[in-house]
Formats: C-alpha cells, sequence, structure tokens
C-alpha cells in the first residue's frame, strides 16, 4: 500500500507537538481507538531508538514501531513492520510545518506498508488504505484535542524495570 498522508492543523507550538509526538509513551492518549495492547520496548520511550510494539484491534495484527531519525522540530520518522509473522515492513512519517500563526502547527502524518507476500497483499487490498485512511485521519484529531486541553495523556510505562529519574 502506498503512503497515505493525512494532514491537521493544531493550535500549539510546534515544539510542544513535536516532544508529545516524538515520546511513543504518549501514543495510545490518541491511537487506542485502533490500536490496543501498547508496550513499550526499551526504558527510553522518545527519540531515536525507542520502540513500541502494539495490536491492531480489528484485525489482531501485532506491529511494531522504531524512531530511526528526528530532526527537531520539522520531522519524525520511524520504521517497522507488522502483519503475520512480522513480515510486512512499514514506515510512519510524521512532518512538523509552522502554521500561520505563531502558536499554530501543521501536523503531517504519513503511513505506508510493503507487503511482499500474496496473501498480505490480497488483505491489504480488501481494507488497506481506506481503513489506514481513516484511522489516521482520527489519530490527528484526537491527538489536536489532547494537545489544545492541555491536560496530561494517559502515559504507557514499562513494569517491572527500575525507576529511573526524570531528567
Amino acid at each position: 500500500m502506498g503512503p497515505i498522508s493525512v494532514t491537521k492543523a493544531i493550535d500549539a507550538p510546534r515544539e510542544q507537538v513535536f516532544d508529545f509526538v516524538c515520546d511513543l509513551a504518549n501514543r495510545p492518549a490518541f491511537t487506542d481507538h485502533f490500536l490496543g495492547d501498547y508496550r513499550l520496548e526499551r526504558f527510553e520511550s522518545a527519540g531515536v531508538g525507542a520502540a513500541a510494539r502494539m495490536r491492531i484491534t480489528k484485525t489482531g495484527l501485532w506491529m511494531e514501531t522504531i524512531i530511526v531519525e528526528t530532526s527537531r522540530p520539522y520531522r519524525i520518522m520511524e520504521r517497522g513492520k507488522g502483519g503475520r509473522l512480522d513480515r510486512i515492513p512499514t514506515l510512519t512519517a510524521w512532518e512538523l510545518v509552522e502554521g500561520p500563526g505563531a502558536a499554530t502547527s501543521e501536523v503531517t502524518a504519513r503511513f505506508g506498508t510493503e507487503p511482499t507476500h500474496p496473501v498480505d497483499r490480497i488483505r491489504e487490498l480488501r481494507w488497506g488504505e481506506r481503513f489506514y485512511r481513516r484511522q489516521w485521519s482520527t489519530v490527528l484529531s484526537r491527538l489536536k484535542d489532547v494537545i489544545e486541553s492541555g491536560r496530561p495523556g494517559d502515559r504507557v510505562v514499562i513494569a517491572g524495570g527500575a525507576r529511573e529519574p526524570v531528567t
């Protein structure tokens, strides 16, 4: 499936939006409508190397994402894999552009998959692009609500690990 792209204006400084999106522990606050069983894979949940694993609730398939590149406060690139036996590569890109006002940001989310197995290609033809476009559009709407409200969203933490001081 070619990359789908969704854009939304958020009334908040670009740096604030970047910090919130770049921290994978914040993701359930705006993606839990279609992603469940969200788990961090590393203690450090923000920045390059941060990783998480989650389940797409409609299909029951697992997916993982790893932040591979950040350009503060402009872009976050994530690579991952998902599907049956983790054989479908995925790419997620977040681009943040300063909007017309000083405190306005325009956020663009791009998501794409590259299924190589025939079964995976057929499955994505059936519900892939339309499903993901609708879900990512809802993600950006919920992200806007969470950031503009100023209330802290639900964060995921790693259970059983030694507590690290927040710096």
